[in-house]
């Protein structure tokens, strides 16, 4: 604020400075014009001189006002109309060249400066959306042509184990179809809606069992050894809607990735008002790479989709924390398992 009226005020003393010498030397040259020989005879031819010299001189400051006025407003103003006509029709690509001749015209650079910072974030947005419709697309394609092919294979079917199976590949696409609709939905409503978080105060060691409970049948199927490491009674100040999308998200991968027999961990500390939560899995774990990226929309470290999902859970996660102001991060091994470790304050306050 201080350099923006100081840089102001430079500026209109620059211009008073300016005006008043221009004024010195076109007063200065009449007065010369009209006082010399001030014989009677000569009064009128004087004062037509100096009429001429005045008209003279004022064509020149006109002149040099308007390429002043063109080279500094008219000219970046219209730069910036026609770079707005652009934005309007698509190309978030363009942009404005700060010009050296708008020294002193702060304002005018500020907008240019402005203008050029809107289009790049108009452009990161438009790939964004580009690349998030591309990725729905591709994902809903999946399920679809599942549920087409076996609806087909179906009507000449006659073996009834068959068409059970059919059946039951058709029911798990639809499932699998309906998960990722719903996911997209609250990921938008997150990424796009101000959320009013309904904080509460409720048990957090029993939230995290009954979220392990849940996928109980997951993890006697496959025959995988749990250990559970959860502070009695941990008391917590938040939205336990939310918490609970981030627990089952976490636990849904960790057992996805859990080869049988393997051991998926859970653990839950009371620290300095801070609630520490990991949970580890002994699964295949994933490259420094895969971990870099594993929070995106979308993005799947399993490139041959051999394991179900849509990679829309983690981003889901990611963004619940970052509403409550909380952390979380990941250490993997190739080989060896992951850990998603949750970091929270034990009293959650929305954020502004």
């Amino acid at each position: 604020m201080k350099n923006s009226r100081a840089s102001k005020f430079l500026f209109l003393a620059r211009n008073y400075v300016i005006i008043f010498l221009m004024n010195c030397f076109v007063i200065t040259c009449c007065l010369i014009l009209f006082l010399q020989d001030l014989e009677y005879s000569k009064i009128t031819q004087n004062a037509i001189a100096t009429f001429i010299n005045v008209a003279f001189l004022s064509l020149i400051l006109t002149l040099l006002y308007a390429v002043s006025y063109h080279m500094m407003v008219e000219k970046p103003v219209r730069s910036l109309m026609e770079a707005t006509q652009k934005i309007v029709k698509g190309d978030f690509h363009v942009r404005i060249e700060r010009s050296s001749q708008l020294i002193g015209n702060n304002e005018l650079n500020a907008v240019i400066d402005n203008f050029n910072e809107m289009a790049e974030e108009l452009a990161g947005t438009e790939v964004l959306r580009s690349d998030f419709i591309a990725n729905v697309s591709h994902e809903l394609k999946t399920p679809l042509a599942l549920i087409h092919n076996y609806s087909e294979l179906m009507n000449t079917e006659q073996d009834v184990n068959k068409l059970k199976e059919y059946a039951k590949s058709i029911n798990e696409a639809s499932g699998n179809l309906s998960a990722m609709i719903t996911n997209i939905l609250k990921l938008n409503r997150l990424e796009n809606q101000k959320i009013y978080l309904e904080t509460q105060k409720y048990n957090l060691s029993e939230q995290l069992t009954q979220s392990l409970l849940g996928f109980e049948t997951i993890f006697e199927e496959k025959n995988i050894e749990i250990e559970a490491d959860i502070d009695e009674d941990i008391m917590i100040e938040a939205d336990e809607e939310m918490l609970m999308i981030v627990w089952n998200n976490l636990f849904s991968n960790a057992f996805k990735f859990t080869q049988e027999h393997g051991t998926v961990r859970v653990h839950a500390h009371l620290s300095d008002q801070k609630v520490i939560v990991s949970v580890s899995d002994t699964g295949c774990g994933m490259s420094l790479e895969v971990g870099k990226h594993i929070f995106e929309k979308f993005y799947q470290g399993d490139t041959s989709h051999a394991t179900k999902g849509n990679g829309l859970g983690l981003a889901l996660v990611k963004r619940i924390v970052e509403l409550m102001q909380a952390s979380i991060s990941v250490e993997s091994t190739l080989g060896e398992g992951t850990t998603f470790t949750v970091e929270l304050d034990q009293q959650q306050h929305e954020k502004n």
